[in-house]
């Protein structure tokens, strides 16, 4: 894999477009005297990305310079959210990696990320920052498994903040998450959590160490061991981009952590909506909403499930899916489809979202104020469907047992429940007075402050 971070002339380099006016969710411009060079990079699919583009606005919108380094396929979103750009990879290795059913399996599936996301990346990401480094101006930001950065930042000494979109990703032997390959419970001793991890870790360490230790022997570091215990997060700062209600600080977090909320951006600003999706939310009832996520290419059982569930029900319902191939050919009356539509401007007119349990969209659907019902498949979305249980907003089944019938008797049981409409009015309450973008970028710029 390789970066296409050189001068202008690269095809993937793109420079940001003169700032526009502060839009919905976007805090008011703050102009300041001293503008941070800002480097967010995001590594991952459109749920893990989103995040940062929404972060990356506000800091625009506060008189910062900031550019997104992404892989190529998210180029056309980042400039379209006015906003700097470099890309990693190529189309087709995004392309290949989404592809992959290996990413839908609990234990492949975390293999795949971690060769994916943090072995193809590392030279690529640490010589973007090395090549776009500005001493005394440049912060930064990134995602975990951007561990190109995390070296960066050790051999360089350029200040770095981890963000983490999933509680998951913080390990803790008190509350601790759920993992399907590593099953634990509430009444499992600590010390049996910790043997646990330090066996995760010898797995992990076996994909990821030996070409992240035979680059740091390169720049003269010693090795790195246990690389996804606490190494790969910023020893200077960690912003949990999710809010304390979702995800509890634990004990055994790094010490350096803040939560600053959800940083909602679904590209709703730049996106339209199309004229054929307008008239369908204005012409009946509430929809059902459904998506297994932007980057599945195996969601054709998922909704032939959701199209034959609203037959059942007798609900109206939305298709969400780029890959039109998953789409059953003849659909009941009342359900439509589209390739996409911005969560945040459509879902406060839904009945209920089904989905796969990506912090983008049961972010959005927590807002929204509507029930959910989760397939849970790997990585965080395991984790994500329990804690959404707990919050008592919705319900989950697993991939094995997504049929019509079982479908459409969860979502009954949902949208008929007033325990669960309460709760999820409850919820959306906390997003009234929260602005997680402010307050994100409030600690960027105290660290900076801090640091520089």
């Amino acid at each position: 894999m390789s970066a296409h971070a050189q001068p202008t002339e690269s095809p993937h380099l793109a420079a940001a477009a003169p700032a526009p006016s502060a839009s919905e969710g976007d805090p008011t411009p703050k102009p300041r005297t001293s503008t941070l060079k800002i480097l967010l990079v995001a590594i991952g699919s459109s749920g893990d990305v989103h995040p940062l583009i929404g972060v990356g606005c506000a800091l625009r919108n506060r008189g910062h310079d900031v550019t997104i380094v992404s892989s190529v396929h998210f180029e056309r979103q980042v400039t379209g959210a006015s906003l700097g750009f470099i890309g990693v990879g190529t189309e087709e290795e995004y392309e290949a990696i989404t592809s992959d059913p290996a990413l839908m399996q609990p234990i492949r599936g975390t293999k795949r990320v971690i060769e994916y996301c943090c072995v193809r990346t590392i030279r690529d990401i640490y010589d973007i920052i090395a090549q776009h480094d500005e001493p005394g101006r440049t912060v930064v930001i990134s995602c975990a498994l951007a561990v190109g950065a995390r070296i960066a930042q050790e051999h360089l000494d350029v200040p770095l903040i981890t963000t983490i979109l999933q509680p998951m990703m913080f390990r803790s032997t008190h509350a601790t998450p759920r993992y399907d390959w590593l099953p634990m419970g509430a009444w499992t001793p600590a010390f049996i959590k910790s043997l646990a991890f330090r066996a995760a870790d010898v797995y992990a360490d076996s994909i990821a160490a030996p070409a992240t230790n035979a680059f740091r022997k390169e720049l003269g570091l010693p090795p790195a061991r246990r690389l996804f215990h606490h190494w790969w997060m910023s020893p200077q700062r960690v912003i949990g981009l999710f809010p304390e209600w979702y995800g509890p600080m634990q004990p055994d977090w790094p010490a350096n952590t803040t939560l600053t909320g959800f940083p909602l951006y679904d590209g709703g600003d730049t996106t339209p909506i199309p004229v054929e999706a307008q008239e369908f939310f204005d012409n009946g009832d509430p929809p059902i909403v459904f998506t297994p996520g932007t980057a599945m290419r195996f969601g054709k059982r998922f909704f032939t499930s959701a199209a034959e569930a609203c037959a059942i029900l007798g609900r109206r319902g939305v298709l969400l899916s780029r890959f039109t191939e998953h789409i059953p050919s003849k659909l009941p009356p009342g359900v439509v489809h589209f390739d996409y539509l911005p969560l945040g401007r459509v879902l406060k007119r839904a009945a209920a979202m089904v989905h796969h349990g990506g912090m983008g969209t049961l972010a959005q659907t927590l807002r929204a104020g509507i029930p959910h019902l989760v397939m849970p498949m790997s990585i965080d979305q395991p984790d994500n469907a329990a804690r959404l249980r707990r919050l008592g907003v919705a319900d989950s089944l697993t991939p094995r047992r997504f049929r019509p019938e079982a479908v459409a008797g969860k979502l009954q049981r949902l949208l008929s429940s007033s325990e669960v409409k309460a709760a999820c009015r409850r919820v959306a309450r906390r997003f009234e007075d929260c602005d997680a973008r402010t307050q994100t970028c409030e600690v960027i710029e105290s660290f900076a402050a801090e640091v520089m």
